[in-house]
């Protein structure tokens, strides 16, 4: 979980926001994404496991990762591409 001097050091404040309501969706990364999410909850499938994600988490995703979204509550997140 985030606390207030990580996402300082991270400087979430000036990284750009993504929101979505509950559905699926196939997705890839073409770069290293951070993530910093503010609310909501969604499961993150891929060939290997299934993540959790919840309100609080600072989440990365590597370059290269193919996954399956299942938003399950509203997220609302803030991210950078590395």
């Amino acid at each position: 979980k985030a606390t207030p001097e990580r996402l300082k050091a991270l400087q979430t404040d000036s990284w750009s926001s993504w929101d979505c309501p509950p559905k699926t969706f196939d997705w890839e990364y073409d770069v290293e994404e951070i993530a910093y999410v503010k609310e909501g909850h969604v499961k993150v499938i891929t060939a290997d496991e299934t993540v959790e994600i919840s309100a609080g988490d600072i989440v990365t995703f590597p370059a290269g990762l193919q996954c399956t979204w299942k938003v399950l509550k509203t997220i609302r997140k803030v991210y950078t591409f590395r």
